[in-house]
């Protein structure tokens, strides 16, 4: 079970810092869709570049220009990148296409889907890992992760990403469906002391391996 640090809606100075507080905690290091727009594919470089051994990956969340944004996300470092469901079939194809080229992985995010054919139809067109989402926006009102949504990808054999508001008082009951990667985002940037924050969570991940 690994622990994702996602950095969103943060100056590239507070990514910085939070990254190097936890460094030796987090397992991938996640530059954030809003980072990107913001700072662009540079930023990518350059926490590859500060970070050399570290997985990283880039939350593109790409819909469209499957084979572009992926050769982008790789090319700057990334070791992974996120490709969404509700993509084209042609998309998702290619994003695969192109990791398997270069030995990385792609993230299909699950985000709004509720449909079990679309489930059916990426395992077709050989998706591995998939992130269970839900948004920030949806958070805003009262809907964060809860263990219940595990229901949607079981039986299908993936890899299962997690993220939506994960906190320290609700990681216990997540920990317990063993996912693959658990998300946590503000949690940890936003802590008055995220290496402690950090700490602690993955210490109650390790509760379950």
């Amino acid at each position: 079970m690994k622990l994702q640090l996602a950095l969103d809606r943060l100056t590239k100075e507070a990514c910085l810092h939070v990254i190097s507080e936890t460094k030796e905690i987090v397992d991938i290091i996640e530059i954030g869709t809003g980072v990107i727009k913001e700072y662009g594919m540079a930023f990518v470089r350059e926490i590859r570049e500060k970070y050399p051994d570290k997985t990283i990956l880039a939350d593109m969340k790409t819909c469209d220009a499957g084979k572009h944004e992926a050769k982008q996300a790789f090319d700057a470092g990334a070791d992974l990148t996120t490709v969404m469901a509700f993509s084209s079939d042609a998309t998702i194809k290619d994003t695969l296409d192109v990791a398997k080229q270069v030995e990385k992985q792609i993230m299909i995010d699950l985000l709004e889907l509720s449909s079990h054919q679309r489930m059916e139809e990426l395992k077709r067109l050989g998706v591995e890992l998939v992130s269970l989402h839900v948004g920030k926006d949806q958070q805003t009102k009262g809907n964060h992760f809860n263990t219940e949504l595990f229901s949607f990808v079981n039986g299908y054999g993936f890899k299962v990403a997690v993220a939506g508001g994960i906190r320290e008082d609700t990681l216990p009951e997540v920990v317990e469906e063993n996912p693959d990667i658990i998300i946590v985002g503000s949690a940890i940037s936003k802590s008055p002391h995220p290496q402690q924050t950090a700490q602690h969570m993955k210490k109650i991940m390790q509760t379950r391996g």
